[in-house]
């Protein structure tokens, strides 16, 4: 039987990849990826504001078009591939990253008057602007409607959609009267592709809705206006400017509209799968299911799992959220995640001593030779704010501990642990709550480069550590919703459990607890959690008066 292809289209934060897919075992064909041309490595920023984090939407549109085409240019050479065998397109992008639109379903950047206001352009997911309004929403939701707090960790992030668009009606009213509608880019690229000009008849995923939008069925989607006129009357018009029922990846955006089939290539009419965030089509990429946790290293890191819906799940604070079919149909997904990985070592490294990748290796060789707590150095990983589970984005670095004698590569191994000891924060917090933890897949290329990171993050995890089979998990997880929206008559399947069976896999390196290291870094952990709870705002004071002598303490033992 001919084999069928799919296409996976993921949209990250500085550029987007396109990879070409065999549905029957995975495998990679082809693939491109285009940084984004607009702003910083892709970012529109604001010296004045280190908050604002904006992309133009037309990079968006010219990243389609060129990665597509490119991994199918790639996937030609391939022998026995034909465009005309590809069945369907999935789409992931980062979030909350909501895009202000007309009534044509075209970004507001696209008009003339508005393309150089920052305001009328995609507020990229790391946009920390909305402050103010989230706090203030989190405020009024405790008072009021603490059901919607419940499924997002008790605390609304600046991070998330309602936040963002309640911040623009207050800095820039031109832009939020002039948007007919606003959508998430994750709904908006599929809806694209699809050829949809009204904001109304796009099919928005249950993905963005329910874990930045505090969407939900329980209460009959949205926040009720009566909620979010109490913010701002003007800010209850949103919730009549978007379609009322949100989809888990079962349902179908649409099909490949004539235009976009011509200007990639494609067979017109092919089926285009429901959108989702990167991290959560990361998780199904690698493998995800009951009892195993997906960590998708990158600038930050999500941690992603899932518990079936037959299994009663509580509501679990501090953590991003819990929502009925987010990442696997049938399932509880569950989101959590550090604002700050990837960046804290690249900030070091680059920003503060000046290296470059030769003396991140260098780093990195040397920190291998440590054992831990030698350096007597521990760091809070907060330089981003915190993500999960205190979910407070005014908190920033911290690094205690350091002497005369401390060297760079003592520095870096401190903030590799310090990640590791945010991430153990994170599971305890879920298996606290009922939802087994037994292993840790990792996906990302900090994860495949890294063996020391992922040595520390077993040892500091007590927990085996194991590597994603592709490079591409976010990619790979949209090849496979887009080969569960053909379905098995079109070569693709009728679950995402027998997509995944036939398309993922783990590499054979596996990362086991040693035992002698993790009894250290137990100890190390404690410290790091009276700091985490004293800074993070947990306890009413930091009595930490001891912590710098119990550090010399340890220091001095793994000396020896």
């Amino acid at each position: 039987m001919a084999s069928t292809y799919v296409i996976g289209v993921d949209y990250g934060t500085n550029s987007v990849r396109t990879i070409v897919v065999d549905a029957k075992n995975g495998r990679e064909l082809g693939s491109k990826v285009l940084a984004y041309p607009t702003g910083h490595q892709g970012i529109i920023l604001d010296k004045k504001d280190p908050n604002l984090a904006r992309q133009h939407p037309a990079d968006y549109v010219a990243g389609l078009e060129v990665s597509v085409k490119g991994a199918l240019a790639q996937a030609r050479k391939v022998k026995g591939f034909k465009p005309d065998r590809v069945t369907a397109i999935g789409v992931d992008t980062t979030g909350s990253t909501p895009i202000p639109v007309d009534a044509q379903n075209r970004p507001l950047a696209f008009q003339p008057q508005f393309k150089k206001n920052p305001s009328a352009m995609a507020w990229l997911w790391k946009d920390h602007t909305g402050l103010e309004e989230a706090a203030q929403i989190t405020e009024r939701a405790r008072a009021q409607r603490p059901q919607y707090l419940a499924k997002c960790g008790g605390t609304y992030s600046s991070e998330w959609f309602w936040s963002k668009v309640w911040h623009c009606l207050r800095v820039a009213p031109e832009v939020f009267d002039a948007a007919s509608s606003w959508v998430e880019c994750a709904d908006w690229v599929p809806a694209l592709l699809a050829g949809i000009t009204d904001p109304m008849k796009v099919r928005p995923g249950i993905c963005p809705a329910g874990h930045k939008a505090l969407y939900s069925d329980e209460w009959g989607g949205y926040p009720d206006k009566e909620f979010l006129a109490g913010q701002d009357p003007k800010l209850a018009r949103v919730r009549d400017q978007r379609p009322a029922k949100a989809h888990d990846l079962m349902a179908k955006a649409g099909k490949l509209c004539e235009a976009w089939a011509t200007r990639l290539g494609l067979p017109a009419g092919i089926p285009i799968a429901i959108g989702a965030f990167d991290a959560h089509t990361g998780a199904i990429g690698a493998g995800v299911r009951p009892g195993v946790l997906i960590k998708v290293i990158g600038t930050s890191t999500c941690d992603m799992t899932v518990a079936p819906l037959s299994q009663t799940v509580r509501d679990i604070p501090g953590i991003c959220g819990i929502v009925a079919g987010s990442i696997l149909p049938g399932h509880h997904g569950i989101e959590a995640g550090q604002s700050a990985v990837g960046d804290i070592f690249k900030w070091f490294v680059e920003v503060v001593c000046g290296g470059s990748a030769r003396e991140h290796a260098a780093f990195t060789a040397e920190a291998a030779r440590q054992r831990p707590g030698q350096s007597g150095l521990l760091a809070l990983d907060w330089n981003n704010g915190n993500r999960t589970i205190l979910v407070d984005p005014r908190l920033s670095g911290l690094l205690l501990g350091q002497s005369l004698h401390t060297t760079p590569a003592e520095i870096y191994r401190a903030l590799i642990e310090a990640t590791a000891f945010g991430g153990r924060a994170i599971i305890e917090r879920i298996k606290e709550y009922g939802v087994p933890v037994s292993e840790v897949i990792c996906t990302g290329g900090i994860a495949e480069k890294n063996p020391l990171l992922m040595q520390i993050y077993a040892d500091v995890l007590r927990c085996p550590m194991r590597i994603s089979g592709s490079s591409q998990t976010c990619a790979l997880g949209s090849a496979i919703a887009a080969a569960v929206a053909a379905g098995p008559a079109a070569g693709g399947y009728s679950t995402f459990q027998d997509a995944q069976a036939a398309m993922t896999s783990v590499k054979a390196k596996r990362y086991v607890p040693r035992e002698d290291a993790a009894v250290v870094y137990d100890r190390l952990y404690g410290l790091y959690r009276r700091l985490h709870d004293g800074f993070g705002g947990v306890t009413e004071s930091a009595r930490c008066g001891d912590i710098m002598k119990e550090l010399l303490e340890i220091r001095q033992a793994q000396s020896k």
